[in-house]
């Protein structure tokens, strides 16, 4: 299967690149077009990326993108609940790689907060949400081959409720099937209300993946199927 001859839904649009290397870049250099048609229009722009390892070469070309810093916003999808300076934290992970440099003057939005409890993490991460200018400008996804994607994992207790597109709620605590740490994932309502979706993929089992998602899966087994809509646009190589 060839990310061209896989029937996406109406609006989303694919781009396939040669490796890692040339998708990191083009996508860099989109996202960067989008946040300064942002600034220009309004005097600001949120970004909000996903985690992982992935990431990394998207997120040191975007820190070389010229572009007003100072005045973008960056959060992000989802997070595992260990402190900042634990290995697996998302958020250090974005302060290691894009908030570097001449990117370094953005304003950062985490997710994680020291509480008692997940629950109580996730309401003091869904207060400071609120300060984030919305609508989210440009919105950079993650997919597993499972289908989850930010950190909505199908079988976790709250991703009903995280799916809904009247949840009150921005941010909730979500558990991975596999992972060791409890998550905080923002909920499809706030992701939705983005301008601007990326999705990047590499190598053919994650086009495998896509495939079965496109086909119908039900969202609450492939969640990802809830953003496979427009303005998506989806960046895949080999």
């Amino acid at each position: 299967m060839e990310i061209a001859k896989l029937k996406l839904p109406r609006g989303v649009r694919s781009r396939c690149l040669h490796d890692g290397p040339e998708l990191a870049q083009a996508l860099a250099i989109a996202v960067a077009a989008v946040l300064r048609t942002a600034i220009d229009a309004r005097g600001e722009a949120t970004l909000v990326v996903s985690g992982g390892r992935s990431p990394i070469a998207f997120f040191e070309a975007l820190s070389e993108q010229t572009l007003d810093w100072s005045r973008v916003w960056v959060s992000l999808a989802d997070e595992r609940w260990v402190p900042v300076e634990h290995a697996d934290s998302n958020a250090g992970l974005v302060h290691r790689h894009l908030l570097r440099g001449e990117a370094a003057q953005a304003q950062f939005v985490g997710l994680y907060h020291s509480a008692e409890s997940l629950d109580e993490a996730a309401i003091l991460a869904d207060r400071l949400l609120a300060e984030l200018p919305l609508p989210i400008d440009a919105l950079v996804l993650g997919m597993g081959e499972d289908g989850h994607t930010a950190s909505l994992f199908a079988d976790s207790p709250q991703l009903a409720q995280a799916l809904r597109h009247d949840c009150p709620y921005r941010c909730l605590p979500m558990q991975a099937p596999s992972a060791p740490q409890q998550r905080l994932s923002m909920t499809v309502p706030l992701l939705a209300t983005a301008r601007w979706s990326f999705l990047p993929l590499q190598g053919a089992a994650k086009l495998a993946t896509l495939e079965r998602a496109v086909a119908g899966e039900d969202a609450l087994r492939m969640p990802i199927r809830a953003l496979l809509h427009s303005p998506l646009q989806v960046y895949w190589c080999v």
